[in-house]
């Protein structure tokens, strides 16, 4: 039993190339490319949701950043 999803995405050409010459210089197929390109992006979400989480919380409790 397939343990992953199969997605449909559509891209410009010029990028499908980018990301076809990029998986074929690494060695590796286009859906790691992707998938490692997602789990990037979310990863910095993540740290992005965190660094706004940390900001609020210096601004409410009157602190400058600095003093973190």
């Amino acid at each position: 039993m397939r343990t992953s999803k199969i997605l449909s995405l559509s891209l410009p050409p010029t990028l499908l190339q980018e990301a076809e010459r990029l998986a074929k210089k690494e060695g590796r197929t286009k859906s790691e490319l992707f998938r490692e390109a997602l789990r990037r992006y979310l990863q910095e979400r993540q740290w992005a949701e965190l660094r706004r989480y940390g900001a609020e919380q210096v601004r409410q409790l009157g602190l400058k950043e600095t003093d973190v």
